[in-house]
């Protein structure tokens, strides 16, 4: 009677495991490579499938310049994520390429998210539809190196004249004249290019868009911009495009004094000990104008998921852009929380690190990418004629707008 007892038991206990089995759903979470990044997603679906025992997650990661491609191509083939991070400005590409689907009103109220998230959020809004949400909100400012201001007697510039000065008084040379160490990096494949366009362009008295998204850089102020910018290489010599291939990398290195990037290489830079580091705001122009440029990663729900995938996948989405889910990124990753209320707190607006970034969030503007990798690359072309072919700032500026004008005339069409 007792092994009866014992083998009905054992009976029931598997069929509960199948029956807990076949409940369970399994979902896929996509993003590029991105150290912190993905370190922080770990401990999010760890935290969330704790939570959530009959969901299981697997993060799917991609480098990031076979991510688009890699996205686009699995959704074509019925593959795609089931939840996948995508930087804003790829929004309409997505949505040409099938990507994503609406996010469901009756779980994603539009009115909610308006209230709670950053108003930057609407970016990835369209018609009445959220195609997305935020995990964190991205804005730029100065990181700047203690022990190379100190060694010059300088203080962190609070305006462009001061930024040139401070460069100028840090930069290290060779014998022969060559750059050993960097006053501030020249990087417009990292962050430089979004410094040029939302904040030196306007800084200078223009605009990098007119009203119907149409270029209106290829003027004078345009042109001062751009001036400002490579004159920091061609005349001040205070900093060299592709010195140790990339910004970040020469001033993790301690080679450079200062530096232009957004909060998500905070984490990059956490662990640095050769020296103390600090941030402040951009520098503002002679008229204390101050500019930023903010920008973000959503998370999506992929088109093909459907029925108890989709229920899992939406479950998932509110936990990874909840407030608990931002004080993670924060942490791991260093980007801020894109809902005001896990961003605007005391600490955060009291921390020396954080405040800057805050600040410039005030005054921040977000680039309305049509193509945003074509974009982008119109503009980096613009400073390599410059830098590497000696064309004149004026013909490049001229040559980036035309190039740039096509690419949103080309979307447009379509």
């Amino acid at each position: 009677m007792r092994i009866r007892t014992m083998l009905a038991g054992l009976a029931a206990g598997l069929s509960l495991m199948a029956v807990t089995a076949a409940q369970a759903v399994e979902i896929q979470y996509w993003q590029y490579v991105f150290e912190t990044r993905v370190n922080a997603m770990d401990q999010l679906i760890k935290n969330f499938e704790a939570a959530n025992p009959d969901i299981t997650v697997k993060q799917v990661t991609f480098p990031y310049a076979d991510y688009q491609t890699k996205v686009i191509a699995s959704q074509a083939a019925g593959q795609g994520p089931d939840v996948l991070q995508f930087f804003y400005g790829w929004l309409d590409q997505f949505q040409k390429g099938g990507v994503l689907q609406p996010l469901d009103p009756a779980v994603f109220p539009s009115d909610k998210i308006e209230s709670d998230f950053f108003p930057i959020v609407t970016a990835v809004k369209r018609g009445d539809s959220y195609y997305g949400l935020p995990t964190a909100v991205r804005s730029l400012a100065l990181f700047y190196n203690k022990k190379l201001l100190d060694e010059a007697g300088v203080k962190p510039p609070q305006t462009l004249d001061e930024l040139v000065d401070v460069a100028t008084k840090t930069t290290k040379t060779d014998g022969g004249g060559n750059i050993t160490s960097e006053g501030i990096t020249l990087d417009f494949a990292g962050q430089d290019h979004q410094w040029w366009r939302e904040v030196l362009v306007r800084q200078f008295g223009g605009v990098p868009y007119d009203a119907d998204g149409n270029v209106a850089y290829n003027d004078e102020a345009g042109l001062k911009a751009l001036e400002f910018y490579t004159g920091l290489q061609t005349d001040k010599k205070v900093g060299l495009a592709g010195f140790m291939d990339e910004g970040q990398a020469a001033f993790k290195a301690g080679l450079a004094a200062m530096t232009i990037d957004g909060t998500f290489r905070l984490g990059a830079f956490k662990p640095i000990t050769d020296f103390e580091w600090g941030v402040v705001e951009l520098p503002a122009n002679a008229d204390g104008l101050r500019s930023n440029y903010a920008s973000y990663f959503a998370n999506g729900i992929g088109a093909g998921a459907t029925g108890e995938k989709k229920a899992a996948a939406e479950k998932f989405l509110a936990y990874i852009t909840s407030d608990e889910a931002m004080k993670v990124w924060l942490d791991v990753v260093g980007e801020l929380p894109a809902r005001r209320a896990a961003a605007l707190t005391d600490a955060n607006l009291a921390d020396p690190i954080y405040a800057p970034f805050l600040k410039g969030l005030d005054y921040a503007k977000t680039t309305q990418f049509l193509d945003e990798a074509g974009q982008r690359q119109t503009a980096i072309d613009m400073v390599n004629r410059v830098f590497l072919e000696g064309q004149s700032p004026k013909d490049s500026l001229a040559q980036a707008a035309s190039a740039e004008q096509a690419i949103i005339d080309a979307a447009k069409a379509k």
